[in-house]
């Protein structure tokens, strides 16, 4: 008898779950009643949280489906596909760095003040706010955003990979949305839930999230100083070094492909023959680092000191931190690599992406900004130039192209 009573109990409870949220969303004809039965059922976990019936309602009203895009961009995660030099040809260029250069002048008061406090270096959390957001640009375009509710119950009710992580962010965005710190009709983010000019994860949100600015909440959302705030107490609770740098680039000596992977101090590696191609020494010899060939045996070496590994408590992918490392350091006037990367034959360099860019536009074929960046409106423009040169229209930028439009 107790096994029965135990399931019945359970249908019970569910049965009063469902009547209790029926209503929660009008009933159209994309609606999808198991989506709906599992937000119904997904309450009694949000209750053991402390999430009100109240809150959650209001969370939910109107959500009727899953959000079928989240599902298909959770199939493309760019850091960790992309060729390593396409990667960082799309982040780390001249447009990145000046618009960075323009936002330290910008906020110049509010990054010292955060430099002061937190001890993390001003340009990282820049290079962060970059790669996150494109400065904030990425948050004007609604399309592109999701409302993370949905967002996260989507993960949780159709991707069994993510469902665990959906679950608990999900119930992490509730309790920012009953806190008061943001209204309904703003909690929105990327497919995974990252949310704000940071993009911040609803469990790092309540971590790490400060209220910079004084008015009493942490609006990553709308604040850019509360925004930068949380990057930079993110950084320094899980073990910035003030003072100290990311990494370094280095040649890779004969043999010295074997090193990938180990970790010595600085002096030891000069003393293996691993040298700045910049011909400057090693900082804090006695550091510790480790050897990365992010671009296979053929490509430059970089020394990845604690920092990097730092950086990587915000993003998991190499590619991603030394983005940011480059990118810092660029906006500081570092300057920017000194090796090229191993590219396959007849690929386009940065400088080179830029010159097609920007003479598509001249002709009148591309309207939009000169990034780097081959996104739609680049490959129609593409497109439309192939077809006039009689070349395979594919919409992919190549060195051919490029020459035909140089003559």
């Amino acid at each position: 008898m107790t096994p029965n009573r135990k399931f019945s109990l359970r249908g019970l409870a569910l049965a009063l779950a469902l009547g209790a949220f029926a209503g929660l969303a009008p009933v159209n004809a994309n609606a999808d009643p198991g989506f709906q039965k599992w937000i119904a059922g997904f309450y009694d976990t949000a209750a053991k949280s402390g999430i009100t019936q109240s809150t959650y309602r209001k969370a939910f009203a109107g959500v009727t489906d899953p959000d079928p895009t989240v599902l298909e961009k959770a199939q493309y995660q760019p850091e960790f596909t992309t060729p390593i030099w396409d990667y960082l040809d799309s982040r780390v260029n001249p447009y990145t760095v000046d618009i960075g250069r323009k936002m330290a002048a910008k906020y110049g008061s509010t990054l010292r003040t955060l430099e002061q406090h937190f001890g993390v270096d001003r340009n990282i959390v820049l290079a962060i706010w970059s790669m996150e957001s494109n400065y904030g640009a990425v948050l004007a375009k609604d399309e592109k955003l999701h409302y993370v509710p949905r967002a996260l119950a989507t993960l949780a009710y159709a991707d069994p990979k993510r469902a665990n992580y959906a679950r608990k962010q999900l119930i992490a965005a509730l309790k920012i949305l009953q806190s008061g710190d943001v209204p309904r009709e703003e909690l929105n983010g990327s497919w995974a839930g990252a949310m704000g000019h940071t993009q911040f994860i609803p469990t790092s949100y309540l971590l790490y999230a400060v209220d910079a600015d004084g008015n009493g909440h942490a609006d990553i959302w709308n604040s850019v100083p509360d925004a930068l705030a949380t990057t930079a107490n993110l950084l320094a609770k899980n073990g910035w070094s003030t003072g100290r740098t990311w990494g370094y680039e280095v040649t890779v000596p004969p043999g010295g492909n074997a090193q990938a992977g180990k970790t010595h101090t600085l002096a030891e590696w000069a003393a293996l023959g691993f040298v700045r191609p910049n011909g400057k020494g090693f900082n804090q010899s006695a550091d510790r680092a480790q050897l990365k060939l992010l671009g296979g045996p053929g490509g430059p070496g970089f020394l990845m000191a604690g920092n990097f590994f730092t950086i990587k408590r915000y993003n998991a992918s190499d590619s991603y931190a030394l983005a940011v490392g480059l990118l810092a350091d660029q906006i500081a006037g570092y300057g920017g690599m000194q090796q090229s990367w191993p590219r396959p034959s007849g690929a386009l360099d940065m400088k080179q992406k830029f010159e097609l860019q920007t003479r598509l536009k001249e002709l009148g074929y591309y309207d939009g900004v000169v990034d780097g960046n081959f996104g739609s409106g680049s490959k129609a423009a593409i497109t439309a130039v192939q077809q006039h040169f009689g070349m395979s229209a594919d919409g992919e930028p190549s060195l051919n192209l490029l020459k035909a439009l140089r003559k």
